[in-house]
């Protein structure tokens, strides 16, 4: 620490770029400093440093992390206390810049695995990004010793530093994703593809802030679909099993169809306390499946919901650079099933309407011969009792679905009722079709070119996130603003960092696309993120296999 404070005094006012002399490691009295790399001026990325800490140190119990589950909530945990403490402690501005910054990557309202707090063999280790400060060129080195020497210190101790110190918040949001999990596991066993527990807060802030609704009406459970479930920690709590099988979520506008749907995407993710949707839970391969206009779709068999295209183009390997409303939601249904997925989430709202239904009068004004599009209402149950794929389907204006449904939950103000039995009697006659059924799950083994190329005047390629679910790849983009359960920028990177791993090791996909990257996936799950990057830094998360593969589907060459 005093060799650090030394240099510090030695180098200030010299030239920003004299900040690099800093690299190495340090012991402070409560815990070791390293620094990974240094910015080369005030203006660029901050500087990444990392802090560890024996189990002395930290004073965190052993039982914390017993698994891999309950080890990603106590990271989650710590990193957001970090988080807390930055905000409270750190000054910030200081300088040229981004001057003064210290900053950790954390989450929003879910739990993922991230590398911004590690635990490993006992030890704890934080990564944050340091931005040192600077007056133009020039290093400030004074200002640098107060954030190295008394607010890094601060934020350790009230962060990372738990001996003689209450650890129940901790238990607690330990305790939770664990009841999360636990509720996960049992929805085998309920016949169901997700639960609402009561009092659960669905409501959101806004469209742009996730945190719950002040004063938001609380979910009840209709009677019929109610049930007990026995939690670990939490014990006994009852609320709505939403049963495999085809069900419709019906309506006025603005009622809370699309909340309930949104919780229900968002139920593939445990959620931190006070969240409100804390007991939610989702069968966690579910997939939010939308129309998706102008799309890349690289070689899927799509000929089960659209037999041929103008031009007699094939539909077995379909490929194009500006899907439609139809195809893109084709592909993204069958992209689904290669993923090994056990329930579709669907809103009209986001969807193509002609991919959704065909009423009888247009049927009779256009015959079924000349529609290449098979409406998924017409192969919804078939996929249910063939290849056991549920649905949930928004739905407000049309009742076409309701012939098909096995359960209909009607939204009225923010309250769930069954009204399967009265939909019954309105239904009607089940729709058929003259067109030949094509299985679904004839998956063809195809692969993808996953190579990176740098762009013209660029030494090596690059791996860039804008706007979170915008990825730049090389001389290759991704745009994955449509993939709506994809949360965090983070998860992104993670993901085109995986897609440049199978680029360099299995360049080839020998055993087509999904499998090398199911393996690319499973390799981080065993081995951690910091395998997919060269150096130490603390922001990736952990991405569901689905939206990794959804974006290899969406490559596509720069315009």
């Amino acid at each position: 620490m005093e060799k650090l404070r030394s240099l510090l005094q030695h180098i200030d006012g010299q030239g920003y770029k004299t900040y690099k002399q800093l690299r190495g490691i340090y012991n402070f009295n409560a815990f070791q400093l390293t620094i990974d790399h240094v910015q080369g001026d005030p203006f660029a990325l901050p500087s990444r440093i990392s802090i560890q800490l024996s189990p002395e140190q930290h004073g965190l119990p052993a039982e914390f992390w017993q698994n891999r589950m309950s080890q990603t909530a106590l990271e989650d945990y710590l990193g957001r206390a970090v988080h807390a403490a930055i905000r409270k402690t750190v000054k910030g501005r200081r300088g040229t810049g981004h001057s003064g910054e210290m900053k950790i990557a954390v989450n929003g309202q879910q739990i993922l695995r991230r590398n911004a707090v590690l635990i490993d063999d006992n030890q704890l280790e934080a990564r944050l990004l340091f931005a040192l400060p600077g007056s133009g060129r020039s290093i400030l080195a004074q200002e640098a010793a107060v954030m190295f020497f008394t607010e890094l210190p601060q934020v350790v101790a009230a962060g990372l530093i738990w001996t003689q110190r209450s650890l129940t918040k901790m238990k607690q949001h330990i305790e939770q994703a664990e009841d999360q999990n636990a509720l996960r596991n049992q929805l085998e066993q309920l016949n169901a593809v997700a639960f609402v527990a009561d009092c659960s807060l669905l409501p959101r802030h806004s469209g742009v802030d996730d945190h719950p609704l002040t004063n938001g009406l609380a979910f009840k459970s209709p009677e019929e679909l109610k049930c007990d479930v026995h939690l670990p920690h939490r014990g006994t709590i009852s609320g709505m099993a939403v049963p495999q099988g085809i069900t419709l979520i019906v309506g006025g506008g603005f009622h809370g169809k699309s909340t309930l749907l949104q919780a229900l995407e968002r139920g593939i993710y445990n959620h931190i306390p006070g969240d409100g949707r804390e007991l939610v839970v989702t069968t966690v391969s579910a997939v939010k499946i939308r129309a998706e206009d102008h799309r890349k779709i690289n070689q899927v068999d799509i000929s089960p919901f659209i037999a041929t295209l103008p031009g007699n183009r094939a539909t077995k390997c379909f490929s194009t650079d500006n899907a439609s409303g139809s195809t893109s939601q084709a592909a993204n249904i069958i992209e689904a099933l290669e993923c090994d997925c056990k329930c579709l989430l669907i809103d009209e709202d986001t969807s193509a309407t002609n991919f959704m239904i065909r009423d009888e009068r247009m049927r009779k004004l256009v015959p079924d011969r000349q529609e290449p599009i098979t409406p998924l209402l017409h192969r919804v149950r078939e996929l249910y009792e063939k290849e056991g794929v549920s649905s949930i389907i928004v739905t407000g204006g049309s009742g076409e679905y309701l012939a098909v449904a096995d359960r209909v939950i009607m939204m009225d103000n923010y309250q769930a009722f069954d009204v399967t039995e009265k939909a019954r009697k309105l239904s009607g006659d089940k729709p058929s079709s003259e067109k030949e059924r094509v299985p679904f799950r004839k998956f063809q083994q195809r692969q993808v070119d996953l190579t990176i190329k740098p762009l013209p005047r660029q030494r090596e390629a690059k791996i860039q996130v804008r706007e979170q679910r915008l990825l730049e790849y090389g001389q290759k983009k991704i745009d994955l603003s449509q993939v709506e359960q994809l949360l965090d920028a983070g998860q992104t990177e993670t993901i085109g960092r995986l897609l440049a791993w199978c680029g360099k090791h299995d360049p080839q996909q020998t055993s087509g696309l999904i499998a090398t990257l199911q393996q690319a996936l499973d390799q981080v799950e065993q081995q951690g993120l910091d395998i997919l990057l060269p150096w130490k830094a603390g922001h990736l998360a952990m991405p569901r296999f689905y939206e990794l593969v959804a974006a290899a589907n969406r490559l596509r060459e720069k315009q």
